[in-house]
């Protein structure tokens, strides 16, 4: 396996790249993650989940346990890639092991493909090539080489997809339980440390760091594909 990632410089301040990490990981951009819960579904109609003391631990073990973390991991490596096609396909592959059932598989593909159409916008020529040559690329390898070669910082980009996950989750359970705003907002401030310090954590890990244990997710997004009544895709 390779060498564990270097340190990274300093954060960004280059204004094209703030914009392109705010249009990237806008809820307005199109990868169609607000049709994806994550198991979540299924864990509310179980009633494992019915307040925003029950959601915050389960949010919590995803990301640091699960595929908040590799997804992180897979992220910093598809940056560091600098747009080698070889070493991206590798990740793709790696990426799409490491999902836990045909719904997670489906959800990081859907991501990724819609992510990789959207950015065409910036002229983002390796995506579609990478496309070509592997068929489907998860999105955390999408946003991590389009990043890595448009110049992004690795940290910024990291805490951003970790955030936006986390938000993505909340959203969902906001609609599922249902939890008001106010207290949905109220779960994502208090998992900003949880989000700084899964960041940190996946800095400089390697790809032989890749895994996780959550159980009772990965049997929430099977017993999802079954589940009579769903409004969400996984």
């Amino acid at each position: 396996m390779p060498a564990a990632i270097a340190m990274p410089g300093p954060m960004m301040t280059d204004p094209a790249a703030t914009l392109r990490l705010l249009a990237w990981l806008s809820p307005a951009f199109p990868t169609g993650g607000y049709a994806y819960s994550h198991g979540l579904e299924w864990v509310v109609e179980a009633r494992e989940i019915t307040d925003a003391a029950s959601l915050h631990p389960w949010i919590t073990a995803i990301l640091t346990r699960g595929a908040g973390r590799n997804d992180a991991i897979l992220l910093r490596h598809a940056h560091a890639a600098q747009g080698d096609l070889p070493r991206l396909a590798e990740l793709c592959e790696l990426a799409l092991a490491a999902t836990g059932a045909r719904e997670r598989r489906a959800e990081t593909v859907g991501q990724g493909a819609g992510f990789i159409a959207a950015a065409r916008a910036w002229n983002a020529a390796l995506l579609p090539a990478l496309a070509a040559q592997v068929g489907d690329v998860p999105y955390p390898v999408a946003v991590g080489a389009l990043s890595g070669v448009a110049g992004l910082d690795v940290e910024m980009i990291v805490l951003g997809v970790l955030q936006a996950f986390a938000a993505n989750l909340i959203s969902a359970a906001v609609r599922l339980v249902p939890l008001g705003q106010s207290t949905g907002l109220a779960v994502l401030a208090a998992l900003e440390p949880t989000l700084i310090e899964t960041a940190a954590a996946t800095r400089g890990l390697d790809l032989d760091d890749l895994g996780g244990f959550t159980p009772r997710m990965d049997l929430a997004a099977m017993r999802h594909e079954t589940q009579y009544t769903r409004l969400f895709r996984s």
